[in-house]
């Protein structure tokens, strides 16, 4: 038998996982543009376990695939547009799109409507608290009194800080070590959880860290940086829920799925 290491345990085709893609402005052969992107690692790590990630731009429409996937990979990014959840903007808030914005909300809503697996990360579970009917911590340093999730350095860094894991949860099964910590780089934060949602990480300062959906089959949220250290546990875990996903599917439905172009 697999081990999550691996890959899923599955037979026919690998389980595709979608990923939400982030827009950013590059210079390519001396010409500016923007691109779709994804981080290179997430489509490593999914790969790694034995899985087929699929780059999802946020065009109104793109949750019709949610049919066709295994899998949900909600990455992080520019921060949520605070009308979402009743606020005005904070001076330090750093929108995305208001319509992209809302065009991931509809994706992720119906991948847990069809209790496809979910994996958001950093803005991810921002997202899926907003969702949710939760609220966000515009500025985290506001409220903790220090920058120690977002150093201030002149160069990217991760902040590491103790991270305290419910017992029993579904992440604490993932991680588990006695002494597990973030690798975060983040200014915003859950403040009022949202309904359907039980939090299931924390940091040494009181901040949630870790969500989790309450009464689904595989919904994670993770508020630091998974992707970017070494770390591949989250993405292996996701890849198992989605390989378990697309086994339990009908024989009908993956005739249908075999057909789709």
């Amino acid at each position: 038998m697999n081990s999550v290491t691996n890959g899923p345990v599955h037979t026919g085709q690998r389980p595709v996982i979608g990923i939400c893609a982030r827009t950013a402005p590059v210079t390519l052969q001396g010409s500016d543009l923007v691109v779709a992107l994804a981080l290179q690692s997430h489509v490593a790590f999914l790969s790694e376990a034995g899985c087929t990630p699929l780059l999802l731009p946020l065009l109104p429409g793109v949750e019709d695939l949610v049919g066709r996937l295994d899998g949900l990979l909600v990455p992080g990014g520019p921060d949520l547009d605070p009308a979402l959840y009743g606020e005005d903007a904070h001076p330090a808030t750093r929108a995305m799109s208001p319509d992209a914005d809302r065009v991931e909300l509809a994706l992720v809503k119906r991948a847990l409507d069809a209790a496809v697996p979910v994996l958001a990360i950093c803005r991810g579970m921002q997202l899926l608290n907003v969702l949710h009917g939760g609220t966000l911590h515009q500025h985290l340093s506001d409220v903790t009194g220090h920058d120690g999730h977002r150093p201030r350095t002149p160069s990217f860094t991760l902040g590491r800080r103790p991270l305290k894991l419910l017992p029993g949860s579904r992440i604490g099964g993932i991680l588990d070590e006695d002494e597990p910590e973030t690798a975060c780089h983040h200014h915003q934060a859950v403040d009022r959880l949202g309904e359907g949602l039980t939090a299931t990480g924390w940091a040494d300062d009181g901040t949630i860290e870790a969500v989790e959906v309450t009464d689904h089959p595989f919904a994670i949220g993770a508020q630091w940086e998974s992707g970017q250290t070494a770390d591949k546990r989250l993405h292996q875990a996701l890849a198992k829920a989605a390989g378990g996903a697309k086994n339990n599917r009908s024989p009908q439905f993956l005739e249908i799925e075999r057909r789709w172009p």
